[in-house]
């Protein structure tokens, strides 16, 4: 037989760890962001948007 979970605690439950995998997750996403050895890698990133900037589009 299944078993029906109630209303309250599905929302409980979405609202407990639903927070805190957005924390965890905002965390990793800032410690990569942040990482010293990716700095080039998005210094690169960054320049590479202007280069070739002083000649018409192709």
């Amino acid at each position: 037989m299944m078993t029906i979970v109630a209303h309250d605690t599905l929302v409980w439950f979405a609202k407990t760890f639903g927070l805190i995998y957005l924390v965890v997750l905002s965390i990793v996403v800032l410690c990569y962001a942040f990482w010293p050895s990716k700095q080039k890698e998005f210094d690169d990133a960054s320049a590479s948007i202007l280069k070739k900037e002083d000649r018409p589009w192709q």
